[in-house]
């Protein structure tokens, strides 16, 4: 067994040596065979290669040749368009040369035709300044006047019939523009007065208290005058107790203060108690009953008027324009009046009807406070600033502010309040004047009249309503009439203040007087 093991194991060991040995040739040999076949099939593929580069390079070289032929071509028809091209402008450029040269010799000879033309119309106008100096000559020889005393009187000439056309159309346009504005005018105030039923004359604060007889006037005066002195010290009234029977008068600057003493004396004379307890009792009574009917006429102006909205201090001013008058007319009336005209006119016109009845009922509304005032501010501004004061809108204030002309009016709201008051203040019957503001009046008109050159004498007719100017004939002529009316008319509404309209009548009289002897 040992045997048969080691004769294998001596087998193995001849047997692997040979065997490694065989192998290892025959690798040999096929490795040798491998490279063999590598080498021919890599110079066959670089014969292939070679072949491949020699084919692509003969088309390269062909597809160069064609694209260069049609570059080429390309180029070369390019090249001829270019040339027809070319030659067609070289055309178009001669062409137009050809023409420019036309023109050019045109000009040439429209020039030379005009030189020729302005030497022929400078020799003209030579000859022409010739004649034209000796035809002057001639007219100073036979006028008898030099060219500048010629021009002179021509000059005035002309001035003159251009001052009389201007001074002829100036009065036809007035007289048209006149009579269509008085026509509409007319109009437009005749249906607003006519639809406000104003009382024809307001009604003024009395200020005289009627007596049952004269013994009263012992009682109201009392013991050693202590009655009248209680109630001028609780009403701030004098009381005037004088030789006038059965009457005593009641003097105070505040209305509402009269219009307290006058209805707490009414009381006491019918009540028949004249004492100091008694006269301050009654004196209550009287300011409540003033209270109240200041508040309930202010609210029923504020109704009649149409007006909403209103502050409550502003109903109360409102209200104490009861016991206001101005010319003897009542104020609060007049308010109304005129808010009601103001809002006929405007809406005849076609403006806010509301803020027009407003801006009328609140106008006056500083008359209610004048009296109140240390400083001397108008009832104008006072109005201005209440209405401020109580947030009325701007539309308001500029027509209250304007209603007699104090600022310029910024609305036709404004204007149509002035018409409004206008109309309610020169009605007749709705105010009186007093002889010295008559008489000044009239005074200051004729002497507007008169401080115009030419102006012989003037007069002041119909209450002021109408000044008649007599004029020098010499001085004036019928041309210079129709401008001088119109600078008095204007120097009338810059100076003067007056109700209404004021008519201007200026009158040219020529007279010639001889004797027969």
């Amino acid at each position: 067994m040992l045997t048969t093991i080691i004769a294998v194991a001596v087998t193995l060991l001849i047997a692997i040596p040979a065997s490694i040995l065989g192998t290892s040739s025959y690798h040999k040999k096929v490795t040798e065979r491998k490279v063999g076949g590598a080498e021919q099939q890599a110079r066959a593929i670089i014969d292939e290669a070679v072949k491949t580069a020699e084919t692509k390079k003969k088309e390269i070289l062909i597809e160069a040749k064609e694209e260069a032929m049609r570059s080429k071509n390309d180029l070369e028809k390019e090249i001829r368009e270019r040339r027809a091209e070319i030659s067609k402008t070289e055309s178009r450029v001669a062409s137009k040369e050809e023409n420019l040269d036309k023109k050019l010799e045109s000009a040439d000879r429209k020039e030379q035709s005009l030189i020729a033309r302005e030497e022929r119309i400078e020799k003209e106008k030579q000859e022409v300044a010739k004649l034209n100096e000796q035809r002057v000559q001639e007219l100073e020889r036979i006028s008898g006047l030099t060219s500048q005393q010629a021009k002179e009187y021509l000059l005035k000439t002309v001035q003159d019939d251009v001052k009389a056309d201007a001074a002829k159309y100036v009065k036809e346009a007035m007289a048209e523009a006149k009579d269509e504005a008085d026509k509409k005018a007319k109009d437009i105030v005749v249906t607003a007065i006519q639809r406000c039923a104003a009382e024809h004359v307001a009604e003024s604060t009395i200020s005289v208290v009627q007596l049952p007889n004269d013994e009263m006037k012992g009682r109201i005066i009392g013991r050693e005058g202590r009655n009248i002195r209680t109630l001028e010290t609780l009403t701030g009234v004098e009381l005037i107790v004088d030789d006038t029977p059965e009457a005593v008068v009641l003097s105070a600057f505040d209305p509402v203060r009269r219009e307290i003493a006058r209805i707490a004396l009414e009381k006491l004379i019918v009540d028949g108690r004249i004492h100091p307890a008694r006269i301050e009792e009654m004196v209550d009574k009287a300011k409540r009953e003033v209270e109240n009917t200041i508040r309930e006429e202010g609210e029923s102006a504020a109704l009649d008027a149409g007006v909403h909205g209103l502050a409550t201090e502003e109903i109360r001013l409102l209200g104490r324009l009861k016991y206001r008058t101005s010319f003897g007319q009542n104020v609060l009336k007049h308010s109304i009046e005129v808010s009601q005209l103001a809002g006929l006119l405007a809406a005849e016109v076609g403006v806010d009807v509301r803020i027009a009845k407003r801006a009328g009922l609140l106008h006056d509304i500083g008359k209610a406070v004048d009296h109140q005032q240390e400083q001397s501010e108008s009832h104008v501004q006072l109005g201005v600033d209440i209405c401020k004061k109580y947030k009325e809108a701007p539309i308001v204030i500029n027509a209250v502010a304007a209603h007699h002309g104090d600022v310029e009016p910024e609305s036709l709201i404004a204007i149509l309040l002035q018409a409004a008051d206008t109309i309610s203040a020169a009605r007749p019957g709705a105010r009186r004047e007093t002889l010295d503001n008559y008489t000044n009046r009239i005074q200051q008109l004729e002497d507007v009249a008169n401080s115009f050159e030419g102006v012989d004498k003037s007069f002041a007719i119909q209450a002021g309503r109408e000044v008649r100017v007599m004029v020098v004939p010499e001085k004036i002529s019928d041309a210079d009439m129709v401008l001088l009316a119109r600078d008095i008319t204007k120097k009338i509404e810059n100076e003067l203040q007056y109700p209404g309209q004021i008519k201007v009548n200026v009158i040219r009289e020529s007279r010639v007087t001889d004797y027969a002897k």
